[in-house]
Formats: C-alpha cells, sequence, structure tokens
C-alpha cells in the first residue's frame, strides 16, 4: 500500500484543509489508519473525504438520535461504506467518534451542504445513503424520520424531491409514479422518457465516471434497481413494451 493521502498531508493538515466539524473529526481520526489513493475509501480530493466522512457523521448521529444500533443497521452501514478489511477498525473510530462529538447533526449536514452545493446529486446520494441504513430493521422509526427530513431541509431539498427519494426505500402510497418523481398522468412517451433520464442520471458507471468513492457508487446501484423495479410496475399495469 503506497502512503496515503492523509499520511502525506498529516491528519492535522487534512483537517485543517477541509475545516469546520469534519475537518476536526478527521484530524482526530486520521492518525489511525492510512488511505491509499488507489482504489480505496477515501479516493484523491478532498472531495471524496468530504462525502464519505460526512455520510458515516450523519449515520452515526442518526444512530444516536434512533438510540439503538441493530445488527440489521451495522450491516446496512458496511453496504453503503465498503472497505478492506484492514481499515474496518478505523472507520468504526470515525463512526464512534462522530456519535459522541458535542458538534450536532446540523453541523455536519451544514458543511455537507455547503461542499456539495453546486453538485446537488451528492447530496441526494448522502440521504439515500442514510435512508438504506434505517430502513435495515424493517421500519423507519419516527425519531429516524424526523432527522431524514431534517438532514433534507438543510441539503436544500424540496418537498417533491424528498418523497421522489423516500419512495425509493418506503411504501408512502405504494406508488411507483412517486418513485420516478412523475405525475400519474402524463403520456407513455413522457413517462417513458422520465425513465429513461432517471437511468441515465442515476447510472453506477456514470458515479464511477464521475471518480465517486465506492459508497457513492453502492448507492447509485441501489437507486437505480429502485427506479427499474418501479418502471416494471409502470409499464406492467400500462401494457407497454
Amino acid at each position: 500500500m503506497s502512503l496515503g493521502l492523509w499520511g502525506k498531508l498529516g491528519g492535522a493538515g487534512l483537517g485543517l484543509a477541509v475545516g469546520g466539524p469534519l475537518g476536526a473529526l478527521i484530524g482526530a481520526v486520521a492518525g489511525h489508519f492510512l488511505v491509499d489513493r488507489e482504489g480505496s475509501l477515501f479516493g484523491r480530493t478532498p472531495r471524496e473525504v468530504v462525502f464519505t466522512t460526512g455520510l458515516v457523521a450523519l449515520a452515526a448521529k442518526m444512530a444516536k438520535s434512533d438510540g439503538v444500533v441493530t445488527p440489521a443497521e451495522v450491516a446496512a452501514f458496511e453496504e453503503v461504506v465498503r472497505v478492506p478489511d484492514e481499515e474496518r477498525a478505523g472507520i468504526a473510530r470515525l463512526f464512534d467518534l462522530a456519535k459522541a462529538t458535542t458538534s450536532g447533526f446540523e453541523a455536519y449536514a451544514q458543511q455537507i451542504a455547503e461542499a456539495f452545493r453546486e453538485e446537488p446529486a451528492l447530496l441526494e446520494d448522502v440521504l439515500d445513503g442514510l435512508f438504506h441504513i434505517a430502513k435495515a430493521d424493517g421500519a423507519i422509526h419516527d425519531k429516524e424520520a424526523r432527522y431524514l427530513r431534517a438532514v433534507a431541509e438543510i441539503f436544500g431539498l424540496d418537498e417533491a424531491a424528498y418523497t421522489c427519494l423516500a419512495a425509493r426505500h418506503v411504501r408512502l402510497a405504494d406508488d411507483p409514479y412517486e418513485v420516478l418523481g412523475a405525475d400519474r398522468t402524463l403520456p407513455d412517451a413522457d413517462l417513458k422518457a422520465r425513465y429513461r433520464a432517471l437511468v441515465a442520471e442515476n447510472h453506477p458507471d456514470r458515479a464511477v465516471a464521475r471518480g465517486l468513492p465506492p459508497a457513492a457508487v453502492a448507492i447509485a446501484t441501489r437507486r437505480l434497481a429502485a427506479i427499474n423495479a418501479a418502471w416494471d410496475r409502470i409499464s406492467a399495469e400500462r401494457n407497454l413494451p
């Protein structure tokens, strides 16, 4: 393994580069494990550090708000934040530190929102990952639901965008049209165009091409599966080819 990004800049150096509550969290944990530049968790740029650290921090705060971390939620977290075995201890430390910090989730969410203001799709990726973890025990509980909505508000998602995203994870009204963010009255051609645009926008290959970390690619993969499942139901209902 080559000397990682944190190892070359130093934990404190990278923490200062990122700044804010996420920078403080990075500085506290960076000395405990190295991150390789090629194909590793945090990748090449601080953007990817912010994405994954932010996702871990918000997942930790969500666990704290709910009060219980179930084995199913731990497994779902590991599905989103995929790391080699040798880096698991570092991620666990990052999670525990974020859970214990005095910084509220609002501070983390605000910093992520500012970091990705020009890439709102990444903000949806973070929220998508949180939904996947929250639903892992079979239900999204009231405290988790309030937490997710509060994060969405900080991220600047409007009600329609939030409902569309949530519908990929929970059956709000068992309506596949909600998953596509589409009106039920749309003509077949317009609906198909909406579906194809969503597939192109959310395809995992696009996340890979953009150089996003594995967590974002895993989230895109699950999101595309939900979109395809919704389209299968709609096409069967409308008898579309």
